[in-house]
Order: structure tokens, then sequence, then C-alpha cells
């Protein structure tokens, strides 16, 4: 090891500094919770009303009103999906991964919120369901559903392998709202955004700190539900690892399709509900 990179002598008061305790940015009970009996007595009167297959590496897009419920569904075998969400009318509003992190935690479940960008920061979707609400933590540190990976993607790929691979995540999601929206690659890329890891088994290692993933315990059946807050526009690519057990951005994975279900509940349940408006801040300059 060089001096230039040779880690510092520690100063004298290094234990006092590390004994400072932590303190929870945000910490439960700061955001008004969602009336998760209400949307329960609403998810009694489902309708299914639009179903679409995401074909193993590949992606597809899907619309959901607001106030109506989707899933994300395991269907054949243990598959990870990458989810993108946009407000159906303005793409520039998305999925904000970071702040949904902040907010709640590194993988989420019923009763979290996914929320959007800024300066509209406002819930999009709330977690209605999860059937793998039951895994928690496991020995490893690892949980299902996360917002702390990025989505796998050409341009990482290429920089550590140095080959192409086309049907990453992030190429599915883009090739996918090119499709929906008619536009080009190049046009769509820029709103493809960081992503929820649906059904992804993932954590940090105890010793190195590094983002790792494991088999994810899904299995057919399973699903992830979600109530739409807003008008959505959503996007799911059936990740090329497969359930991410052994590898990820190649064929080697075994593969299998997702479904996407979206239902309408009896409205009239919900004639009052707070749907939020994008957030009221305004900059003084």
């Amino acid at each position: 090891m060089t001096d230039r990179i040779r880690r510092p002598a520690e100063p004298a008061d290094a234990a006092e500094r590390r004994s400072k305790k932590p303190v929870v940015v945000y910490p439960n009970g700061t955001l008004a919770a969602p009336d998760l009996a209400r949307l329960g007595t609403a998810r009694e009167t489902l309708e299914k009303i639009d179903e679409v297959i995401v074909p193993p590496r590949d992606g597809r897009t899907f619309t959901v009103p607001r106030g109506h419920i989707f899933r994300v569904v395991s269907i054949e075998g243990p598959q990870v999906g990458d989810l993108n969400l946009w407000n159906a009318h303005d793409l520039n509003e998305r999925f904000f991964s970071g702040k949904t992190r902040a907010l709640h935690a590194t993988h989420v479940s019923v009763g979290d919120r996914l929320w959007s960008t800024l300066p509209s920061l406002r819930p999009m979707a709330t977690i209605t369901h999860d059937t793998l609400g039951w895994y928690g933590w496991d020995d490893d540190g690892a949980g299902v559903h996360d917002v702390i990976g990025t989505r796998c993607d050409p341009y990482t790929n290429r920089l550590l392998s140095g080959g192409d691979y086309h049907n990453c995540c992030h190429s599915n999601l883009c090739r996918a709202l090119s499709s929906a929206r008619g536009m080009s690659f190049k046009e769509a890329e820029p709103h493809v955004h960081d992503v929820l890891n649906v059904f992804m088994c993932t954590g940090f290692t105890k010793d190195t700190h590094q983002y790792f993933m494991k088999a994810s315990p899904v299995r057919p059946g399973d699903y992830l539900e979600f109530f739409a807050e807003i008008d959505l526009l959503g996007a799911l690519s059936a990740c090329p690892g497969g359930d991410c057990g052994s590898s990820h951005s190649s064929d080697v994975a075994a593969c299998y399709p997702l479904k996407v279900e979206v239902f309408r509940p009896d409205m009239d349940l919900l004639s009052d509900w707070p749907f939020p408006d994008r957030n009221g801040y305004v900059s003084p300059v």
C-alpha cells in the first residue's frame, strides 16, 4: 500500500467520535400514515380490468388510473422485476428511489409509499399487500424489495466486462417506454430512472459494506400490490438475472415472465380519499 492511500493514524479522540449515538433522519411517525384499513375494505371489491405479461429479459409498460390497484405477480418461477413509475401525464415526475429510501428504509413493504421526484415530492403509490412480508431480515442482513440498487445497465456492464449486453433492465425499460410513447430510444432514455427492485433479495456485507444480492425467495403466486395515488404509467423489466442468485446482465440465469394485473375497486369507497397534490413548497427567489 502506498503512502498516498494508506489509512491515516487515528486521532486521540477517535473512540469518542465513534461513540456518538445515531439519529434516524426521518423517524417513524414523521409521515402521515395511509389508512390501510380503508384500503383493505376497498381491496375486497376488486375487479380486474387489465393485465400485462412481461417476457423474460424484456420490458413492458402498463397504466393505472388514480385510485386503482396493481400487482406485480410471479407466475412461472423465481424472477426479479425492476419497476419504474411516472406521472402518466408528465414524465418529468417520476419515482424517486433515494427519497423513498430516506423516508422509509432500504427495503419497502406494506404501508410504505413510493415517492416522486422534486419538486413534486408526493406519494405515487402505496404498498397495500406483500406476500413476501414474512421474510423480514435474514442472517446475512438481506431483505426483499429494495430501493438501493440502481438497475443493471449496459454501460456498467461494458465498464466491468468490456462486452456489450442489450437486455439489461435499463435497456428493457428504455425500449418499453420508447414503444409506449412513440419516442426514440435516445429520447426515452433520460426518463428511465432508479428502480424498485421487486422481489429482489439484497443487503450490504457486514465486513466490507458492499451491496450484494442472493436468490430471491419469490415463488409462483407471490405478488407485491400497490394503490395508485396518482394516474400512473409504469414499466417493468423481467431482470436477466432471473432470481439474481448467481449473476445478472447475461443469458446464463434461468429467467421467467412476470405479470402485472390492474384492478378497479368500488370507487365510491374512495370518494373522499386524500389524493395528493404536488408539493406546495415555493422558493422565495
